[in-house]
């Protein structure tokens, strides 16, 4: 649970798993919504574990948090899975320390991502630490290191071109209906989901394919009634959602749904169709694939797509490296400075009682010490501070510190 006390960085760990080694179908197995995510909280409580947060999004699903080992992670994550723990630990990185730390640098960055540079894992973190917090699983690390993890993203967007021109999950749907639709605004699409990508990728066609043609539907249709207002488009129902699949040529999906939406029945025997599946788990049924006329693309397939944008994205990897370093730099000394204040005031309260006794010996002896003695002693803690920071270790700084202080007398 929340808390205020310093923590140890080598029970910090995270363990994920990504499109390196999965594709969209497995990832699908163990991706995470704010249903399951809300049932792993409350089960949480009952099991007092550290302070974590879980990155469930397309491209991956991670646990970062505190505890004995990662095990312990990764047993809580899988609870609410489809797959299995050990099929998940066979597939999974494990990091920890400092390399965990780098992780999430490299992840909020956009280095980690399956289209490099995609800019939309900010919003993804940011929500994923703000149900954690509400929760009262992030301590003051955990929130320490997110904030300046988007810091340094900011400040990468903002510095180099890693982020630069149009690219990410939800506009290489656009480019891949540019490149393989033609004709396009004589097309009947219909978009499944409003979330963050659905609407992405709703104002993306709207914007760089100039059609409105676009129905949209969500399982809150208040949410699809806004959306369409804003675009000038229009919306339907959840409950009609299987006569507006038989009539369109193009169907988009964006959801978090944990089963299928868009099921085969609906689909066959209802003319050829192109089916953009942007979500994972998989939102399309898995044997609509291999229906004459149906042609259906997942995630794995559209970040498969490269272009001059891509290119100048690696040309920045350097610069974004470089800044992240330096962040890395500044959160690490934060933390070793948290981590020593203990040993910081237990000297100080030494030296106090070591104080208390000279004065009253002097006092006895009617000698007037002619130093302030608190800034004697901050002297002595400022010295030991900074020792123990080029150090990077806490050490036993106790007689030091004493010889120190009485040496000034």
């Amino acid at each position: 649970m929340e808390t205020t006390q310093p923590v140890n960085i080598s029970n910090f760990f995270v363990a994920g798993i990504n499109y390196n080694k999965t594709d969209a179908a497995t990832r699908g197995e163990f991706a995470i919504n704010n249903e399951q995510n809300e049932r792993i909280l409350t089960l949480a409580r009952l099991r007092a574990p550290g302070s974590f947060f879980i990155l469930s999004t397309c491209n991956r699903t991670e646990i970062y948090g505190f505890a004995e080992n990662a095990d312990q992670l990764i047993e809580l994550l899988c609870i609410e899975t489809k797959g299995g723990k050990s099929t998940f630990k066979r597939l999974a990185y494990i990091k920890s320390s400092e390399s965990a730390v780098e992780h999430l640098f490299n992840v909020g960055a956009g280095l980690d991502s399956q289209i490099l540079g995609d800019y939309e894992i900010v919003g993804q973190l940011r929500q994923a630490v703000k149900v954690a917090k509400e929760g009262g699983f992030m301590n003051c690390f955990l929130d320490r290191l997110v904030n300046i993890v988007l810091q340094t993203s900011k400040s990468i967007k903002n510095e180099t071109g890693l982020s630069g021109g149009t690219v990410s999950v939800s506009f290489a749907a656009v480019q891949y209906l540019k490149d393989n639709v033609e004709s396009i605004a004589t097309k009947n699409i219909l978009l499944v989901g409003t979330g963050k990508i659905g609407r992405n990728t709703c104002k993306n066609i709207v914007d760089y394919l100039g059609t409105t043609n676009i129905t949209l539907v969500n399982r809150s249709a208040e949410k699809a009634a806004d959306l369409a207002s804003e675009l000038g488009l229009t919306f339907a129902s959840m409950e009609d959602l299987p006569s507006y699949i038989a009539k369109a040529d193009i169907i988009l999906t964006a959801t978090n749904a944990c089963e299928p939406t868009i099921l085969r029945s609906q689909v066959e025997g209802n003319g050829p169709k192109l089916i953009i599946d942007l979500s994972v788990p998989n939102n399309v049924e898995s044997s609509v694939k291999g229906l004459p006329g149906i042609n259906l693309v997942n995630v794995d397939e559209l970040s498969a797509l490269k272009d001059e944008t891509l290119k100048k994205r690696q040309a920045e990897v350097p610069k974004a490296k470089l800044i992240i370093d330096q962040q890395m730099t500044v959160f690490l000394e934060w933390y070793q400075m948290r981590r020593n204040a203990p040993a910081l005031r237990a000297i100080k309260t030494k030296l106090n009682e070591i104080h208390t006794g000279q004065a009253l010996e002097s006092e006895t002896l009617g000698v007037c010490p002619f130093i302030k003695i608190d800034e004697k002693i901050q002297r002595v803690i400022n010295s030991i501070a900074f020792k123990m920071r080029a150090n990077n270790q806490q050490g036993c700084h106790y007689i030091e510190a004493i010889n120190e202080f009485l040496a000034a007398s």
